[in-house]
């Protein structure tokens, strides 16, 4: 699947619980079809303590499908074309 969508692009949601927000592109994983979107997305996930870490709750973000997502502004938005006579 082409992907349209890059770092540091706007993105809209068109569907989902998110429908309607908008955000910023984080990073985007093409094998796997997601893009990371600032804000949108962010799961709580709880640690359980290691040798190395504590417990606790860490912010985690889940990628959104990329056909979820529509194109608001970026550096991948064609330009428009003025008409030649």
């Amino acid at each position: 699947m082409k992907q349209h969508i890059k770092t540091g692009d706007t993105v809209k949601i068109i569907t989902g619980s998110h429908k309607g927000k908008t955000g910023k592109v984080l990073k985007v994983a093409p094998a796997e079809n997601k893009v990371f979107v600032e804000g949108i997305g962010s799961r709580t996930r709880h640690m359980k303590a290691t040798q190395f870490q504590k417990a606790g709750k860490k912010d985690i973000h889940t990628g959104i499908h990329i056909s979820n997502l529509r194109l608001e502004k970026g550096k991948t938005q064609p330009k428009n074309k003025e008409k030649t006579s």
